[in-house]
Parts: C-alpha cells; structure tokens; sequence
C-alpha cells in the first residue's frame, strides 16, 4: 500500500511538472516508451527465471539439493540451534538457501514461508529467535550466481553481465556476516533483558502464599 501511493505521487508529480514546463508531448512519448522497456523486461528476466528454475529442479531430481543441503546443514545447525531437531524445518531451510545461492529469489520465497510457517507452530503469536535469523539470512541471501541482477543487465545491453560476480560475493558475504551478528547480539540483549522479568513472576507468587499461610 504504502509503494503504491509512493509510485502513484511520483508519477502525478512528474506529469503536473512536464505540463509546468511545456514538455507534456516528450512525458507521453517517455511513458509509451518506458512501458514498452518494462514489457521487454519482463520477458527477458521470466526466461531467465525460467532457466534456473529448470537447472534448479534439475539438481533437485538428480539429488545434486539434497546434496547441497547435507552439506549445509551443521552451519545450519549453529545458525537454528532451536529447530535443529526438526527434520522439516531444516529441509525447508535447506533448501531456502540453496535457491538463494543460486539467485532464485522466486524460487526461495515459497521454501522460506514455508520454513517460518512451521517455526511459528512452536512459538504462535511471536517470533523466535530462529524465525528472525531466518528473515535475516533470506534478505541478506549470500549469492553464488546472481540471477536477477544478471539478467537486468543484460537486458540493458550488457556484453558481460556476470562481470559482477566478485563484487555480488564480496558485498553479500558481508551483508549475510553482519546480519547475522546482529541478530546473535539482539537475540542476546533480548533474552538478558527479559530475564529478571521471568524471574519476578517465578517469585511473585510464592511470596504471596508465604503471606497467606502467616495469616
């Protein structure tokens, strides 16, 4: 909701100042032309899409995932130590980055939800230390191959448009580490916090019985 009143006062701002200065024809010929770019876009990028989805339940039928999955899993494990028991929420995980690394964000968003459904069958009405270190790690979302941004750049007339790769590595390797240490500390601070909390409440009443049975 709150994008659409951004991109809708974006565009009547730009249409009340083209007419302001006399270019309404060159502002209807750049929105004709900007939404015959945007189509061609699309196209490019859902044939992309389509390709790595094809290479990534490619890999999930010849086991190459589940493959990656095992391998992933005791980082996993120290990064979800609260549903490291739970075979299907770590499957879910699994394979949630795996499409990341791939740069399947469409792929992986189903995989994450999926993931945070059954988190929240242990923790309902809020959200566990797990869920937000889930949230975290499927932003930030450490990329081997860079799917989308690819395929943007090569609809933009790129010649190399994975020239990017050391630079999509290096930026989020730190985004996923400094993401991640964030939510350590916070879960951290957040359960020191709570704690004399949990600990009056323990007392509370079996001071009051103590009262009671003077009485």
């Amino acid at each position: 909701m709150t994008m659409s009143v951004i991109w809708t006062g974006m565009v009547c701002l730009s249409v009340l100042c083209g007419l302001a200065t006399g270019r309404g024809p060159e502002v209807a010929a750049a929105a004709v032309e900007g939404a015959g770019a945007g189509v061609e876009l699309c196209l490019s990028i859902a044939g992309m899409l389509c390709l790595w989805t094809g290479v990534m339940e490619v890999m999930r039928r010849s086991g190459l995932a589940d493959r990656l999955s095992r391998l992933m899993r005791p980082v996993l494990r120290r990064l979800f130590p609260q549903v490291a028991g739970d075979r299907e929420v770590m499957d879910s995980i699994s394979a949630n980055v795996s499409a990341n690394l791939l740069g399947l964000g469409n792929a992986a968003t189903p995989l994450g939800i999926e993931a945070a459904r059954r988190m929240s069958r242990k923790s309902p009405g809020a959200a566990s230390d797990a869920m937000c270190m889930l949230v975290v790690c499927n932003t930030a979302s450490l990329q081997l191959i860079p799917t989308t941004v690819a395929t943007v750049r090569a609809a933009a007339g790129s010649q190399t448009p994975f020239d990017i790769l050391p630079a999509v590595w290096l930026a989020s390797a730190l985004s996923v580490g400094v993401g991640i240490l964030s939510c350590k500390v916070m879960a951290r601070l957040w359960r020191e916090e709570r704690a004399p909390l949990r600990t009056k409440r323990r007392w509370t009443p079996v001071r009051r019985r103590a009262v009671g049975g003077g009485k």
